[in-house]
């Protein structure tokens, strides 16, 4: 695939700042396509509205109701062109340099990279967010990508199918990554590019006499993280051994911050065993959905609330 593919690129937001147009502006040059979904609720403003759309280039989606993230990756996927030939994911505070995605499309010339990615980068603190990141060279091959910056080759997109909506949020884009890796199509990231991203509200504390960062949400992110996390784990773990050990680790340190470290613990911890709970029976419970929102997940061909 040469670098002068036709690329398309589908921006989610949720009462976007100011920062979603100067996402939409930071792509247009280089996509020939850029579609907006913003989940935020009829009756709100959202700075969508101030898009300047076309019928041709530029498309703005208001569904009117939240129903997550994945609803929206793949309602923006479907009003995609069928000569588009790459996708490119983007969140709505995700404002690239004007170089990245012809770079990451260079990637796409070897037929064995089926996703290329810049590394996700803490503008606050200037610093890559990956903990490990410093074990990896400026272009290597990973097992999992965020979906915000994610290069992706239109024909992968429709083999692996589409986004997990009964996730809503949360290992959505890791989920997706690991299906991915199952097709033998490999993902890419090129450190050498970065993608602005925020990691949410990050706070210090003392414990043992040792300071501990956490990265703090509300209870129903909790939820969404555990259960996702545990569903992803057992459904993937067995093709991606290191990543799920990486990932079970992980998960029980979130599970014992949100328990000990946020404000109202006993929230947390309802939501944490909750998670926990429907992981094992892959149900999920509406009660954790954020106010407004809707989640429709298809199943068999049907749709249930």
């Amino acid at each position: 695939m040469a670098a002068s593919v036709r690329i398309a690129a589908v921006v989610t937001a949720y009462h976007p700042d100011e920062r979603l147009l100067a996402v939409v502006d930071s792509v247009r040059g280089s996509c020939a396509e850029v579609v907006v979904v913003d989940n935020t609720p009829d009756g709100a403003d959202s700075t969508a509205d101030r898009i300047a759309a076309d019928t041709k280039t530029v498309t703005v989606l208001r569904p009117g109701v939240n129903r997550g993230l994945s609803h929206a990756l793949n309602l923006g996927v479907s009003r995609l062109s069928r000569d588009i030939e790459a996708v490119v994911f983007l969140d709505q505070d995700s404002v690239l340099e004007p170089d990245v995605v012809p770079r990451l499309a260079e990637h796409l010339t070897d037929e064995t990279i089926g996703v290329a990615t810049p590394a996700p980068w803490d503008t606050v603190h200037e610093r890559f967010y990956e903990t490990f990141s410093g074990r990896h060279g400026d272009v290597a091959d990973r097992a999992i990508s965020i979906t915000s910056g994610m290069l992706i080759r239109r024909s992968l997109l429709e083999r692996v199918g589409e986004f997990r909506e009964d996730f809503f949020v949360d290992y959505a884009d890791l989920e997706y990554s690991l299906r991915v890796r199952r097709t033998g199509a490999r993902i890419v990231q090129d450190k050498r590019l970065k993608l602005p991203h925020s990691i949410g509200e990050r706070r210090t504390h003392r414990f043992l006499g040792m300071r501990v960062a956490v990265t703090h949400k509300a209870p129903w992110r909790d939820y969404w993280q555990i259960r996702n996390g545990l569903i992803t784990i057992r459904e993937q773990g067995r093709f991606s051994p290191a990543w799920a050990v990486t990932a079970a680790l992980y998960l029980g340190r979130a599970a014992v911050q949100a328990v000990m470290f946020e404000d109202d613990r006993s929230a947390h911890a309802r939501a944490v065993l909750h998670g926990v709970r429907d992981a094992a029976t892959r149900k999920y419970s509406l009660r954790y959905l954020p106010s407004g929102a809707e989640l429709t997940v298809r199943t068999d061909g049907k749709e249930r609330r």
